[in-house]
């Protein structure tokens, strides 16, 4: 006699009576179904959902590393923008995913004011100064960067390094100059406060910035938004708005070509906070990644990176031997953060007026 076999998940057998082989596969399956639920909930527990924490800015890539290997949080990479992920936090509300965000500081206010973050004072809280966190806790710096051009030599076709906001407006630059997007991108919104206040514009007036911005037009600019530090690199944008801690990374650890510049007219040093998002799925284990990137080791990983720590860990020598000289920073003024926040979207409005 020929058995037929049948097929129960992925095992052949011989037939059973028909009611018992119903039974069997159900059995099956279910043990499959509740080994992945578990599989799952394991790995849920290991996980913490940052937006805004691409690999290529910041070194993000090496501090997720470290989150992973000290706390056994994994973190996936994200390639939002700022504006872009209070958007999507704001979208969320009902049902969050995201756990932590990582923002430019005017972008944290508006992420208050929408109710999409929640107070937490990690660990290191005094060590903030008091006027780079808010006092509930709401958002904390823990870097800083300043602002001016990331230029590529090589892609420079034999023109001279731009020394100046004026130098970017010259029509031999055409083509060649790029920006984030002011409009969505906190990066772009901070160069325009940068060539604004260099131009003698203040909060009350971006008249000087955007002036700026319509004799840039002429020149072609090219305005991605989200981090263009390999299209520098690739030569395809040889002068980018961008910080001090781009372009030393690119010129130290990459051994790009490269240069940094802060403009004669003057800029702006900016902080990047992070928050803990409100209904955050997997809550502490987002308060133990903002724990992490204020401790000794998350702060040396930022300064190893070219950034500002927020607290005064040491930095290394060597690293900050690397950085232009003090009296180029002098250039750079610190500006009221409430104010800038404040502005932020009515400047987005009046800028995209001015390009289309």
């Amino acid at each position: 006699m020929i058995h037929r076999l049948f097929r129960c998940g992925s095992v052949w057998r011989k037939p059973l009576q028909r009611g018992r082989v119903g039974a069997l596969c159900m059995s099956v399956l279910l043990a499959g179904v509740i080994s992945l639920l578990t599989l799952n909930t394991a790995y849920a527990d290991e996980t913490a959902i940052c937006y805004n924490c691409p690999p290529e800015w910041a070194d993000w890539a090496s501090q997720i590393k470290a989150i992973q290997q000290k706390t056994g949080i994994r973190m996936p990479f994200d390639n939002k923008n700022s504006g872009q992920s209070i958007a999507q936090l704001m979208a969320e509300q009902k049902s969050p995913v995201a756990d932590v965000v990582y923002l430019g500081v005017s972008s944290a206010f508006q992420a208050k004011d929408k109710g999409v973050i929640q107070p937490y004072k990690p660990a290191h809280w005094n060590d903030i100064p008091a006027n780079l966190k808010d006092p509930q806790g709401y958002w904390f710096a823990i870097h800083s960067g300043t602002l001016g051009f990331f230029v590529n030599k090589d892609a420079l076709e034999g023109k001279p390094v731009p020394r100046s906001w004026a130098d970017l407006l010259k029509p031999e630059y055409k083509g060649m100059i790029g920006y984030l997007d002011p409009s969505s991108a906190f990066v772009g919104y901070a160069g325009a406060v940068a060539v604004n206040q260099a131009l003698g514009g203040s909060f009350d007036n971006f008249q000087p910035g955007l002036d700026w911005f319509r004799k840039l037009k002429a020149n072609a600019p090219i305005v991605p938004k989200q981090t263009a530090y390999a299209r520098v690199l690739s030569g395809e944008i040889p002068i980018l708005l961008d910080y001090d801690f781009d372009a030393y990374r690119a010129k130290y650890k990459d051994q790009a070509n490269v240069e940094f510049v802060i403009p004669r007219e003057g800029t702006i040093s900016v902080p990047y906070v992070m928050s803990l998002v409100m209904g955050a799925p997997h809550e502490a284990n987002g308060k133990k990644v903002l724990d992490f990137v204020l401790s000794d080791e998350g702060q040396q990983l930022w300064a190893a990176a070219y950034l500002r720590p927020v607290r005064s860990v040491q930095m290394d020598p060597a690293i900050a031997a690397k950085f232009l000289p003090a009296s180029d920073y002098a250039r750079a003024k610190p500006v009221d953060f409430g104010r800038m926040a404040d502005k932020q979207q009515s400047f987005g409005q009046q800028y995209l007026q001015v390009m289309h």
